[in-house]
């Protein structure tokens, strides 16, 4: 038996219970911070040679020379050729539609002119080269392959450099052949703080990067973390979430395997049900009760539900729709009749899946909108991954004479309130001469 925690918005402690619930302190301690430390100097100091010895560490993998950890183009090819015809279809499919979509996001340069010849705008170029980190053993994910991979070259990034690890040197055939689908330049088989750290300084084998995408653990998280600045990141993820929003008209089973769709992923993973209908709760609760003795993963559910999941009642769908705002979830469905009359009222949401037949899990695979989100309350300020985070802006500025002459009085009495007088006179030598 599932036990569920139930909270009641009309409970006066409603509002700290879920404060508490939704609490994440997944962060690195001390011991990881270290170890992550370590690692980062030792790759900046000894390179490949440091590369080599932490892949036979710690995934038991022995090369005689770091160049033996990239994987060939063909190698790429040779996977997608050997996987069965309805995953390269899928593959495929999910590729096509995960790019169309990332089209529409492509920002392009623009400017404009004004009366005195004055040019102002903005260029747009793609990032150089990006990293991305696939996590390897238990934890492969092919679709994590195409929702970062894809997203770069859209945006015209000239090289992917992807790194996964292989522990006892098995490779994940789909994940090659995502790699295949999703255009990535370069495989090398590494992994861990090591794989971040080769990525942000570089060494003989692995070239530097100018930012690092992609999930990975509690070692990866924390490299990554470390290495803000000297390259770019996406985001440092928690653990998966998803929020239903029901009116209590869809089917118990089907939300019930909705919540199960995030439990499944870890033992902190965070499901949780609104709905304004007691009943409705009351028929979730024994539908997961049923249901989850079935499923393959039935302990990571189990412990996920039990440890941060929740059925929510609220007296109607305004004060759901105020719930959902404060949760902030990576996934919200909205479980109702007329979804898109609720859609604007949601202010902090990393995806919305819209009506009873959208579930979480298209969005994840093949829906084509990206599926690295932001997680623990973060979508309150950062956006889904997406073209832009694999392009720059610079702003472009060129002054006619003439606009040299009216900005100029102006900077200049700006610089010289900041008493920054070699501004003033840059400004100043401009000025027209009467």
């Amino acid at each position: 038996m599932v036990d569920i925690k139930r909270l009641s918005t009309a409970d006066a402690t409603f509002w700290t219970r879920l404060d508490e619930l939704l609490a994440w302190e997944g962060v690195s301690d001390d011991e990881v911070h270290t170890t992550v430390r370590d690692i980062i100097r030792d790759i900046r100091r000894r390179g490949d040679v440091a590369l080599v010895e932490y892949t036979a560490r710690f995934d038991r993998l022995e090369v005689g020379d770091a160049g033996d950890l990239r994987l060939d183009p063909a190698r790429l090819r040779q996977a997608y050729e050997a996987i069965d015809a309805p995953l390269r279809e899928a593959l495929e499919t999910a590729a096509e539609r995960v790019r169309r979509y990332h089209e529409h996001q492509k920002m392009e340069s623009w400017s404009y002119t004004e009366d005195d010849g004055t040019l102002l705008g903005q260029q747009v170029t793609p990032l150089d080269r990006v990293g991305l980190y696939v996590p390897g053993g238990k934890a492969a994910y092919p679709s994590s392959v195409l929702m970062n991979a894809i997203p770069a070259k859209v945006a015209g990034v000239e090289e992917i450099i992807m790194v996964v690890p292989t522990p006892d040197g098995i490779l994940n055939e789909l994940v090659l052949a995502a790699a295949h689908v999703a255009g990535v330049d370069t495989v090398i088989t590494i992994g861990g703080a090591q794989a971040v750290a080769a990525l942000a300084w570089g060494t003989g084998t692995v070239p530097a990067v100018d930012k690092i995408v992609g999930p990975g653990n509690i070692y990866v998280a924390t490299a990554k973390s470390m290495v803000f600045g000297r390259v770019g990141i996406d985001m440092i993820a928690g653990p998966s979430e998803i929020l239903v929003v029901c009116d209590g008209q869809t089917d118990a089973d089907w939300v019930a395997m909705d919540l199960f769709s995030q439990a499944e992923h870890d033992e902190d993973a965070q499901a949780i049900l609104v709905s304004p209908d007691a009943d409705f709760l009351d028929a979730v609760a024994a539908s997961i009760a049923r249901l989850a003795p079935g499923m393959e993963r039935q302990a990571l559910i189990e412990t996920s539900l039990q440890a941060r999941g929740a059925l929510i009642h609220v007296r109607d769908m305004d004060e759901a729709i105020e719930v959902a705002n404060f949760i902030a979830p990576e996934h919200l469905e909205l479980s109702v009749a007329d979804p898109q009359a609720l859609v604007p009222r949601i202010r902090h949401a990393g995806a919305i899946f819209m009506g009873r037949y959208t579930s979480e899990a298209l969005g994840d695979y093949c829906a084509g909108p990206n599926h690295v989100l932001p997680t623990s309350r973060t979508a309150r300020f950062s956006s889904p991954l997406g073209v832009y985070d694999f392009q720059k802006r610079s702003s472009l500025i060129m002054c006619s004479a003439d606009g040299a002459a009216e900005l100029g009085k102006v900077a200049s009495v700006l610089a010289r309130g900041e008493g920054l007088i070699a501004h003033a006179r840059s400004a100043e030598y401009r000025l027209k001469q009467d």
